[in-house]
């Protein structure tokens, strides 16, 4: 028998999406005939295609654009419409805003069962202009009228969808659990150095550096590593804070284990991967008091949600006598929760569920 056909249409393949959408579509690819319909971005790995399965067929939409173009989201319309008519999927699942507005009409939900992760919506995102945030909200109303089910990946992502649409459900985001462990398993076991903190992330507005420079200005004796590089890195000042550019898998685990605690100041989130592996590392995750950040972190069982300079210093002096206990119920999240195992097999019953309803 035949395997179904899913058919992914990802705009934002970067980051912490690139890496959701490579763990469920190998995770999902035995079972369903998998395809992605994908553009880049700068944070793209330039051997993308490497990161997939090799049965998982790659097909690049070239008129995705980050954002709002008018002549470009109209060919994007059509180029997606002649994708959908080429491959013939059984589901359509469309990730990110852009994919979601884009996808939602050239889609008939009717016809093919449709579902949309908005991976953090635009409209709460700080850095765009009041304008535009009203805009991208109207849209995500006009879009939510659309045949086709909104999952969000976190619990605070899915209290802003129901505000939009009615028919919404979300399942957390996971991270793959035996292939982090495979990393780490390579990696030279060091003690982690109760005095450095660490975060991963490209040094953009959504990551706050801002906040970050003025906590390690706070703590001088505390030594700051960003793994990752942006075009707001003249923002990290303080001299104790490193920055170590774009770095491949394994040293960016490298680093991070050799550092006692995760700090993730964002401004707005989804539910960001590299907390959750951060969390599977037995990290004491210190974050900001945004969506996805606070629906796993809770303060004095398994991290500290913070909501300003005074709260991450104190979070972090306090974690040299809690952390390991922090840590350890973190982990145990992770294991019971937040993986992609549980991710995967949440996905499979809602995609054999909506399959079935249709044929029959």
């Amino acid at each position: 028998m035949s395997k179904k056909k899913i058919l992914y249409v990802v705009e934002s393949m970067g980051g912490g999406v690139f890496t959701y959408v490579v763990e469920l579509a190998n995770a999902l690819s035995k079972d369903f005939d998998m395809y992605i319909a994908y553009a880049t971005r700068p944070q793209t790995p330039d051997n993308y295609r490497d990161y997939f399965n090799k049965e998982i067929r790659l097909i690049e939409v070239q008129n995705f654009c980050r954002s709002l173009n008018p002549v470009n989201d109209l060919k994007a319309f059509f180029e997606i419409k002649k994708i959908v008519k080429e491959v013939k999927p059984d589901i359509v699942h469309l990730h990110s805003s852009k994919a979601g507005a884009i996808g939602r009409f050239a889609i008939n939900g009717k016809k093919i069962p449709c579902f949309y992760t908005p991976h953090g919506y635009s409209f709460l995102m700080l850095d765009q202009s009041k304008l535009k945030r009203g805009i991208y909200k109207a849209i995500e109303k006009i879009c939510g009228k659309r045949t086709c089910k909104t999952i969000s990946c976190s619990k605070g992502e899915h209290d802003e969808s129901v505000k939009l649409t009615k028919n919404a459900d979300y399942i957390n985001n996971g991270i793959d659990m035996e292939e982090l462990q495979q990393v780490l398993d390579v990696i030279p076991q060091n003690s982690s150095n109760k005095n450095t903190v660490f975060t991963i992330g490209r040094i953009c507005e959504q990551k706050n550096p801002k906040l970050f420079n003025e906590i390690a200005e706070a703590m001088p004796e505390v030594r700051f590593i960003w793994i990752g590089d942006g075009e707001l890195r003249d923002e990290l000042l303080a001299p104790n804070i490193q920055i170590t550019g774009w770095l491949d898998r394994k040293d960016v685990i490298s680093h991070a284990q050799g550092c006692s605690n995760f700090i993730l100041t964002s401004l707005w989130e989804g539910l960001p991967i590299s907390l959750l592996e951060a969390m599977y590392m037995k990290k004491t995750c210190i974050v900001s008091n945004v969506i996805g950040n606070r629906d796993v972190i809770r303060t004095g069982y398994n991290g500290y949600v913070c909501d300003n300079v005074s709260d991450f210093v104190e979070a972090i002096n306090q974690s040299k006598e809690s952390g390991t206990i922090l840590g350890d119920n973190a982990y145990k999240d992770v294991v019971e929760k937040y993986n992609t195992l549980v991710m995967t097999e949440a996905y499979k019953k809602i995609y054999y569920y909506s399959i079935n309803k249709k044929e029959n």
